[in-house]
């Protein structure tokens, strides 16, 4: 019961979340024009895109950047801070539903501690599988509203692009308000949002990689925590 309350949130929110993209609007900031303070330079590093930081503040050892045009850069920094904001969600839902802390809001992990968090799903598979299904439609939804936001509609053998006016990962998601009004500042927050970002991708892949190993708790590894956990409980054994 709990499961199936917390799946229907889940939908709930993603039908409340979702909007058809909405067209660009005529009138125009400063802050727009210039896409939140950047403007594109070929002269500069990723065409001048924020995120560029000391000791190595070009740091593209397979040229990437160096071989890419305007368009092809923002969407590599379209994916790249996509993939770091789902590594932040990830790295902190490691942390929290593991031992010592085991906040599951989808199980009774009182009654018995379902291991790693990369054993999970596992669990969630077998208590209620078309939680599955319900997380495909409201990824596809959050997916498809981010195309409609931010990229050109595909006509004939036009290669997808990006919206001129859209600046990479913008897609006006600020329910906190903590998005900056000045563009210098929003361009920090952005530079500090891609450097949390890429950390946390190397943190999830250290996480999933130590787990894989020999199939502990990242703190019951640190020794700060007790390890409970009996594999033999899990729904699925390998």
């Amino acid at each position: 019961m709990k499961f199936a309350a917390a799946s229907l949130a889940l939908f709930a929110s993603c039908v409340s979340a979702f909007q058809l993209g909405k067209a660009p609007s005529s009138a125009k900031t400063s802050m727009d024009a210039a896409l939140n303070g950047w403007v594109p330079d070929a002269k500069k590093f990723a065409y001048g895109l924020p995120g560029s930081l000391d000791p190595v503040p070009d740091f593209d050892p397979l040229n990437f950047a160096e071989t890419a045009d305007l368009n092809l850069m923002k969407q590599y920094r379209e994916a790249e801070l996509q993939h770091g904001r789902v590594a932040m969600l990830a790295v902190i839902g490691f942390l929290v539903t593991e031992e010592p802390i085991e906040f599951h809001p989808l199980f009774e992990a009182g009654n018995k501690d379902i291991g790693p968090a990369i054993r999970h799903l596992d669990e969630v598979r077998a208590v209620a599988p078309i939680f599955f299904e319900i997380l495909a439609v409201v990824i596809g939804a959050l997916e498809f509203n981010r195309a409609l936001i931010g990229w050109t509609k595909p006509t004939g053998e036009n290669k997808p692009a990006l919206n001129e006016d859209y600046f990479p990962g913008d897609v006006g998601f600020d329910p906190l308000g903590l998005r900056p009004s000045d563009p210098t500042e929003f361009l920090e927050l952005h530079t500090k949002e891609l450097q949390n970002g890429r950390l946390a991708m190397l943190g999830a892949a250290g996480i999933v990689a130590q787990e894989l190993v020999n199939g502990k708790e990242i703190f019951v590894n640190l020794g700060l925590a007790e390890d409970r956990f009996d594999p033999s409980t899990l729904p699925i054994q390998f």
